[in-house]
Order: structure tokens, then C-alpha cells, then sequence
């Protein structure tokens, strides 16, 4: 057993230095509005979403002063990566930890290689509550 699980992480080590496993690209790009203005400085992440193990981070970053992010990168899986924008915010929120959401990109829009073709999120308005929303108190 322990045999094979060694033989199996050899493969994909070995895999990777030859670039049998593909680079993947994806990109968001979208405004956060709380109550109506702009939503700085919450923090957005870019996952690979993997259904057995814990998700792969891609990418982070945070909203600037008018409440726009633009994040991108690359993943790097044997299949194709199923792409996650978690939104970890404060609005209208008073409870310790912050409210998290997530939204599934289409998987249109990966690419092969570095891109301008950005899945375009639009304007969100975190006032409201959105199905499936947590709270996260480490991300």
C-alpha cells in the first residue's frame, strides 16, 4: 500500500517537471458595493474547488477604493480546475467573524494560458443575503 501511494506521488511530481499536467488560467473582475457605495478593502479568493480534498487557492486579493477587484492565475490539475470566487465581507454584519459567499465561474472561461479574457462577475451588492453564505473567521 504505502508502495503505491509512494509510487503515485512520484507520478505526479515527474508529471509536472515534463508538463504533462496543464496550466490553467482564470480570471475575475467585478465591484463590490455595500449599501449602495463602494466596498474597499474586503478581501476576495480564487479557488480550484476539489469535491474530496480541500480546495486549491489560486489567487487573492482585496477590493481598492471604488469597491473593483481584478484577480487572476494559474492552476495547475490532470482534469479541468472548477473555479470558485469566495467574498469574505463585514457588510451590514455586527457578528464576530466575516459573512462568506461563493460564486462558480463558468468553466468557459479557463484558459490555457495568460489571458485578457476575464469572467466579468458585474456590480454586487453585499447588503443582501446569498444562498449558501457562512461565516469565516480564519480564510
Amino acid at each position: 500500500m504505502l508502495k503505491s501511494l509512494l509510487l503515485l506521488i512520484a507520478l505526479f511530481v515527474y508529471s509536472d517537471s515534463i508538463g504533462i499536467r496543464p496550466s490553467q488560467f482564470i480570471g475575475v473582475r467585478g465591484q463590490l458595493k455595500c449599501n449602495g457605495k463602494a466596498a474597499s478593502k474586503v478581501l476576495v479568493k480564487l479557488y480550484d474547488h476539489d469535491t474530496f480534498t480541500l480546495d486549491d487557492k489560486i489567487a487573492e486579493g482585496k477590493t481598492d477604493s471604488q469597491g473593483s477587484f481584478e484577480i487572476s492565475g494559474n492552476a495547475h490539475e490532470v482534469s479541468r480546475i472548477t473555479p470558485k470566487l469566495n467574498v469574505y465581507h463585514d457588510c451590514d454584519d455586527l457578528l464576530p467573524c466575516q459573512r462568506k459567499f461563493s460564486i462558480t465561474i463558468p468553466k468557459s472561461y479557463i484558459n490555457q494560458a495568460q489571458s485578457s479574457r476575464f469572467y466579468d462577475a458585474g456590480t454586487i451588492e453585499l447588503a443582501g443575503k446569498f444562498p449558501g453564505e457562512s461565516r469565516d473567521c480564519i480564510h
